[in-house]
Protein backbone atom coordinates (compact mmCIF):
# COMPACT_ATOMS: atom_id res chain seq x y z
CA UNK A 1 0.00 0.00 0.00
CA UNK A 2 1.41 3.53 -0.88
CA UNK A 3 1.94 6.28 1.67
CA UNK A 4 -0.03 9.22 1.59
CA UNK A 5 0.20 12.61 2.50
CA UNK A 6 -2.74 12.23 4.63
CA UNK A 7 -1.37 8.68 6.55
CA UNK A 8 1.43 11.07 7.57
CA UNK A 9 -1.08 13.87 8.85
CA UNK A 10 -3.21 11.27 10.61
CA UNK A 11 0.06 10.30 12.75
CA UNK A 12 0.91 13.95 13.34
CA UNK A 13 -3.03 14.84 13.85
CA UNK A 14 -3.70 11.63 16.50
CA UNK A 15 -0.03 12.46 18.36
CA UNK A 16 -0.32 16.40 18.41
CA UNK A 17 -3.19 17.96 17.90
CA UNK A 18 -6.57 15.34 19.26
CA UNK A 19 -6.76 15.59 22.53
CA UNK A 20 -9.39 14.15 25.11
CA UNK A 21 -10.46 15.27 28.31
CA UNK A 22 -13.36 14.06 30.72
CA UNK A 23 -13.61 17.83 31.74
CA UNK A 24 -14.96 19.91 28.28
CA UNK A 25 -13.21 22.15 26.40
CA UNK A 26 -14.98 25.22 25.46
CA UNK A 27 -14.72 25.97 21.82
CA UNK A 28 -13.84 28.68 19.56
CA UNK A 29 -17.78 28.20 18.83
CA UNK A 30 -18.64 28.31 22.20
CA UNK A 31 -19.90 25.05 22.39
CA UNK A 32 -17.46 22.44 24.86
CA UNK A 33 -16.48 19.09 24.21
CA UNK A 34 -14.35 16.59 25.51
CA UNK A 35 -12.70 16.55 22.27
CA UNK A 36 -10.29 19.23 21.35
CA UNK A 37 -8.20 19.36 18.06
CA UNK A 38 -5.42 21.82 18.10
CA UNK A 39 -4.30 22.40 14.85
CA UNK A 40 -1.42 24.88 15.14
CA UNK A 41 0.74 21.95 16.30
CA UNK A 42 0.30 21.02 12.46
CA UNK A 43 0.02 24.53 10.99
CA UNK A 44 2.62 26.13 12.97
CA UNK A 45 5.25 23.25 11.94
CA UNK A 46 7.44 23.96 9.22
CA UNK A 47 7.84 20.61 7.68
CA UNK A 48 4.10 19.65 9.09
CA UNK A 49 2.52 23.14 7.46
CA UNK A 50 4.37 21.80 3.99
CA UNK A 51 2.80 18.60 4.37
CA UNK A 52 -1.05 19.95 5.00
CA UNK A 53 -0.01 22.08 1.77
CA UNK A 54 1.00 19.11 -0.29
CA UNK A 55 -2.40 16.46 0.59
CA UNK A 56 -4.65 19.58 -0.20
CA UNK A 57 -2.90 20.28 -3.49
CA UNK A 58 -2.49 16.65 -4.34
CA UNK A 59 -4.94 14.77 -2.79
CA UNK A 60 -8.04 16.96 -2.04
CA UNK A 61 -8.41 20.24 -4.50
CA UNK A 62 -8.29 18.16 -7.40
CA UNK A 63 -11.47 15.92 -6.65
CA UNK A 64 -13.09 19.06 -5.92
CA UNK A 65 -13.03 20.16 -10.11
CA UNK A 66 -13.16 23.73 -8.97
CA UNK A 67 -11.18 27.02 -10.75
CA UNK A 68 -9.73 29.68 -7.95
CA UNK A 69 -7.34 32.50 -8.06
CA UNK A 70 -6.93 33.00 -4.29
CA UNK A 71 -7.21 31.09 -1.07
CA UNK A 72 -7.98 32.90 2.29
CA UNK A 73 -9.84 32.47 5.27
CA UNK A 74 -10.11 34.48 8.75
CA UNK A 75 -7.21 35.02 10.47
CA UNK A 76 -5.27 33.43 11.83
CA UNK A 77 -6.70 29.72 11.72
CA UNK A 78 -6.65 30.28 7.49
CA UNK A 79 -3.79 32.45 7.69
CA UNK A 80 -0.87 29.89 7.80
CA UNK A 81 -2.50 27.06 5.43
CA UNK A 82 -3.35 29.86 2.95
CA UNK A 83 0.48 31.04 2.89
CA UNK A 84 1.66 27.39 2.78
CA UNK A 85 -0.93 26.44 -0.55
CA UNK A 86 -0.13 29.47 -2.08
CA UNK A 87 3.70 28.75 -2.54
CA UNK A 88 3.65 25.29 -3.29
CA UNK A 89 1.14 26.29 -6.24
CA UNK A 90 4.24 28.39 -7.04
CA UNK A 91 6.73 25.77 -6.66
CA UNK A 92 4.48 24.17 -9.34
CA UNK A 93 4.12 27.11 -11.38
CA UNK A 94 0.44 28.19 -10.89
CA UNK A 95 0.38 31.59 -9.31
CA UNK A 96 -2.69 31.18 -6.24
CA UNK A 97 -2.79 34.39 -3.77
CA UNK A 98 -3.63 33.95 -0.64
CA UNK A 99 -5.99 36.39 1.04
CA UNK A 100 -6.09 37.00 4.88
CA UNK A 101 -9.54 38.05 5.95
CA UNK A 102 -9.54 40.41 8.80
CA UNK A 103 -12.27 39.46 11.89
CA UNK A 104 -12.91 43.28 11.69
CA UNK A 105 -12.48 46.04 9.39
CA UNK A 106 -9.28 47.39 10.20
CA UNK A 107 -9.41 51.10 12.48
CA UNK A 108 -6.86 52.72 10.40
CA UNK A 109 -5.17 53.37 6.94
CA UNK A 110 -8.01 52.41 4.56
CA UNK A 111 -9.73 50.51 6.89
CA UNK A 112 -9.92 47.21 4.79
CA UNK A 113 -10.87 43.61 5.88
CA UNK A 114 -9.04 41.67 3.24
CA UNK A 115 -5.53 41.70 3.20
CA UNK A 116 -3.65 40.92 -0.52
CA UNK A 117 -3.74 41.15 -3.91
CA UNK A 118 -8.07 40.51 -3.25
CA UNK A 119 -8.59 43.32 -6.11
CA UNK A 120 -7.07 41.32 -9.07
CA UNK A 121 -9.08 38.36 -8.17
CA UNK A 122 -13.14 36.94 -9.29
CA UNK A 123 -12.39 33.47 -7.15
CA UNK A 124 -11.30 32.29 -3.63
CA UNK A 125 -11.36 28.78 -1.76
CA UNK A 126 -12.25 29.57 1.47
CA UNK A 127 -9.99 27.70 4.17
CA UNK A 128 -10.20 27.22 7.63
CA UNK A 129 -7.83 24.75 10.14
CA UNK A 130 -11.00 23.26 11.90
CA UNK A 131 -14.89 23.65 11.22
CA UNK A 132 -17.70 23.33 14.18
CA UNK A 133 -20.60 25.14 13.24
CA UNK A 134 -18.70 27.04 10.46
CA UNK A 135 -19.24 30.40 12.06
CA UNK A 136 -15.80 31.43 11.06
CA UNK A 137 -15.84 30.18 7.84
CA UNK A 138 -18.92 31.87 7.11
CA UNK A 139 -17.72 35.08 7.97
CA UNK A 140 -14.83 35.04 5.91
CA UNK A 141 -17.39 33.75 2.79
CA UNK A 142 -19.55 36.90 3.71
CA UNK A 143 -16.61 39.31 3.61
CA UNK A 144 -15.10 37.58 0.31
CA UNK A 145 -18.47 37.78 -1.11
CA UNK A 146 -19.25 41.52 -0.23
CA UNK A 147 -15.75 42.19 -2.02
CA UNK A 148 -17.03 40.80 -5.27
CA UNK A 149 -15.29 37.70 -4.85
CA UNK A 150 -16.84 34.24 -5.86
CA UNK A 151 -16.79 31.68 -3.63
CA UNK A 152 -18.17 28.28 -3.68
CA UNK A 153 -16.20 25.75 -1.92
CA UNK A 154 -14.06 25.36 1.12
CA UNK A 155 -10.96 23.63 2.52
CA UNK A 156 -10.38 22.67 6.19
CA UNK A 157 -8.18 20.34 7.76
CA UNK A 158 -10.56 18.96 10.08
CA UNK A 159 -14.56 18.95 10.40
CA UNK A 160 -15.79 18.69 13.64
CA UNK A 161 -19.10 17.13 12.63
CA UNK A 162 -21.25 19.67 14.31
CA UNK A 163 -23.31 21.13 11.67
CA UNK A 164 -20.59 23.38 10.14
CA UNK A 165 -20.20 21.31 6.59
CA UNK A 166 -24.37 21.70 6.45
CA UNK A 167 -24.20 25.47 7.39
CA UNK A 168 -21.90 26.13 5.02
CA UNK A 169 -23.70 24.34 2.20
CA UNK A 170 -27.07 26.32 3.03
CA UNK A 171 -24.98 29.35 1.63
CA UNK A 172 -23.73 27.55 -1.24
CA UNK A 173 -19.96 26.85 0.03
CA UNK A 174 -19.13 23.00 -0.57
CA UNK A 175 -16.65 21.84 1.70
CA UNK A 176 -14.29 18.97 1.69
CA UNK A 177 -12.16 18.28 5.04
CA UNK A 178 -8.83 16.05 5.07
CA UNK A 179 -10.30 14.24 8.66
CA UNK A 180 -13.51 14.17 10.32
CA UNK A 181 -13.46 13.75 14.47
CA UNK A 182 -15.33 10.31 14.27
CA UNK A 183 -11.70 9.19 12.68
CA UNK A 184 -10.18 9.86 16.00
CA UNK A 185 -11.81 7.79 18.40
Amino acid sequence: MSHTYRDQLFSWMKNHVYRFSETPFRLASGLESQHYFNCKEVTLHPERLAIIADCFIEEIIPKLNVEFQAIGGLTLGADPIAYAISLAYGKRGKTIFPLVVRKESKGHGTGQQIEGFWKEVKSCLVVDDVITTGGSTLKAVKVLRDAGITVTNGICILDREEGGRENLEKEHVSMSSIFKKSEFF
